[in-house]
């Protein structure tokens, strides 16, 4: 992500977006009772693998750690963690994981899409709407 006064809000934002699908793909999964009990460890489990996850991905690079570090934690903490943590059979586990990993690339296209903000996956090249219009 670039660091000047025009895109440095954009991470916030992110992590916010990234949260609330968080929420939504363990809520989808679990459904609400089960969502309700587990509501504390959600919580945390959504601290930990969202907010914690971002922060480590987007400024490993910085504290010196190798790119397969940086992409890898924070994708094996989200891999690993809410299946474990919230005990889910191989049934949600399945239904967990492929939400999930469709997550990041949803957030990516819509931000990118909609708004241009290409650094959630900076790898990944999606036209913005303003440049298909133009």
């Amino acid at each position: 992500m670039e660091a000047n006064n025009g895109t440095i809000w954009h991470f916030p934002i992110m992590i916010f977006s990234s949260f609330i699908l968080f929420y939504c793909v363990i809520r989808a999964v679990l459904g609400t009772q089960e969502f309700k009990q587990k509501f504390r460890s959600i919580f945390l489990l959504s601290i930990l693998c969202v907010v914690v996850g971002m922060l480590f991905g987007k400024y490993g690079a910085n504290w010196g750690f190798k790119w397969w570090i940086y992409y890898s934690v924070p994708m094996l903490m989200n891999v690993f963690l809410p299946p474990t943590i919230l005990k889910m059979n191989t049934k949600k586990t399945i239904t967990y994981l492929v939400l999930s990993f469709l997550s990041a690339p949803i957030i990516h296209v819509f931000f990118s899409f909609f708004f241009n903000w290409t650094e959630y996956m900076p790898f990944w090249k999606i036209p913005s709407i303003g440049a298909l219009i133009n």
